[in-house]
């Protein structure tokens, strides 16, 4: 089976409110439906990709104000809006990400991402584990005491077994490791990759990273990134370069680099992946993977940043981390490895 899939690069203010998110979400469906209906002459769409911060982003230091100001949970108006899109075109939508807050766990606020179906149903949430500390002061489920979800989903669906992970997940190998363990077969990137790391040289870090995740894996690669510029989400401008990428590491498409609104349309064969991984013997790294051979990467390097209650100002409930708490335990962290 091959199909289309198609990263929609965004370029649109940063909603400072939620009520600003709205004019947000009617611009991503806009995209959506240019991307389906004008490839429609040409291929089947069935994968449509958004980019981290396509609905809000992280523009207040503390995670109290951005919960007050951002903070939504799923499903929220936006997610059906998605779910309406999705009915109407048949395809699957990987949002981009959200600013979350969950009953379940009051004291935390997630940068999440949802999967929603043909039909129309939410099937998959991912929460990042690995903010990009010390500026995002989102929690990571990893530090939740009895989260009890699983943190790296894979999704079972006609159009394959899908991962997704967000922006600097990607730069622990470890995080699409354990999706293609869980059996992705097609890695999705939902991504806010900044310049001067993101995808010009001499660094091009976007890139390297995920030709190198698309090799590491033999999976296929999904990767959308934001493409707002300066003015909409300073300080930073973010390049774009959206790509698509096969399991050998091939770049299929690619929107320009630099910031602006793409989209990115590119085939996924699902037989080429799953015919490579019954036939190689060679560089078929996951099978290759001497797990016990490691033994420093499983011990605690960087500490979980739940906190006990009591260590907060008795004005505030909120247990998700400060800038300056992460700065204190990645001093920490790099002590424990000899930096």
């Amino acid at each position: 089976m091959t199909y289309y899939a198609a990263c929609c690069q965004t370029d649109q203010p940063n909603p400072r409110d939620r009520d600003q998110m709205n004019d947000n979400t009617t611009r991503i469906i806009e995209q959506l439906e240019q991307a389906v209906i004008g490839y429609r002459p040409f291929h089947d769409v069935k994968l449509v990709v958004f980019p981290e911060f396509a609905h809000a982003a992280p523009i207040y230091q503390s995670a109290e104000e951005l919960s007050e100001k951002l903070a939504v949970e799923f499903p929220n108006r936006h997610t059906d809006r998605l779910a309406d899109a999705a009915r109407k075109h048949g395809v699957w939508i990987q949002s981009g990400s959200f600013l979350e807050v969950d009953p379940r766990w009051t004291d935390a606020l997630f940068n999440s991402t949802v999967l929603i179906s043909p039909e129309g149903e939410i099937v998959s949430r991912y929460r990042k584990v690995n903010p990009w500390i010390p500026w995002e002061v989102h929690t990571s489920p990893h530090d939740i005491e009895g989260y009890d979800e699983d943190l790296f989903p894979v999704t079972e669906t006609e159009i394959g077994k899908l991962g997704v992970a967000t922006c600097y997940d990607w730069l622990f190998p470890e995080t699409c490791r354990e999706l293609t363990l869980g059996g992705a077969e097609v890695l999705i990137r939902i991504s806010a990759y900044m310049d001067p790391w993101g995808a010009s040289e001499p660094m091009d870090w976007w890139t390297v990273i995920n030709r190198c995740r698309a090799i590491e894996n033999l999976a296929a690669v999904v990767a959308c990134n934001q493409g707002a510029s300066a003015s909409h989400y300073p300080p930073f401008s973010w390049p774009g370069a959206s790509m698509i990428i096969d399991p050998d590491g091939r770049i299929l498409a690619q929107a320009p680099t630099g910031p602006g609104q793409a989209t990115v349309v590119a085939p996924v064969s699902l037989d080429n992946i799953r015919q490579q991984r019954r036939r190689r013997s060679g560089h078929a790294m996951p099978a290759h993977l001497r797990s016990s051979a490691y033994p420093l990467q499983r011990q605690e390097i960087f500490p979980p940043q739940i906190f006990p209650p009591q260590i907060f100002p008795p004005q505030s409930s909120h247990r998700s981390p400060s800038i300056e708490s992460l700065e204190q335990s990645i001093e920490e962290a790099k002590k424990r490895i000899g930096w």
